[in-house]
């Protein structure tokens, strides 16, 4: 069994960073892409933030370039996601996605994790 546990979110005001973690446990083979997620208040669908793949290259929504950085560390199967100069419509809730391929049966599946919150005050 494979578990995302996401750490980091919280309140801050305007302007403020936060960085949030995601640690992926279990039986694990590898992981492939990394990504995290956020659906606003009020909102369906979740959108993606940002991507990066086994190889380390990166995706960014538009809305974020410049200000969020996304990276792993494969020896902690961990990966997080920096966010600088946050706005009051950052706020949401962060959820890690990640493709893993289990130890146990050898295919890959998309798991989730729990979420965090985060929540920006002007």
């Amino acid at each position: 069994q494979v578990q995302l546990v996401e750490s980091g979110g919280g309140l801050v005001q305007a302007g403020g960073s936060l960085r949030l973690s995601c640690a992926a446990s279990g039986s694990i083979f590898s992981i492939d892409d990394m990504g995290w997620y956020r659906q606003a208040p009020g909102e369906q669908q979740r959108e993606l933030v940002a991507l990066i793949t086994s190889g380390g290259s990166t995706t960014y929504a538009d809305s974020v370039k410049g200000r969020f950085t996304i990276s792993r560390d494969d020896a902690k199967n961990t990966v997080y996601l920096q966010m600088n100069s946050l706005k009051p419509e950052d706020t949401a809730v962060y959820s890690c996605n990640a493709a893993i391929k289990s130890a146990t049966y050898y295919h890959t599946t998309r798991y989730w994790g729990q979420g965090t919150q985060v929540s920006v005050s002007s």
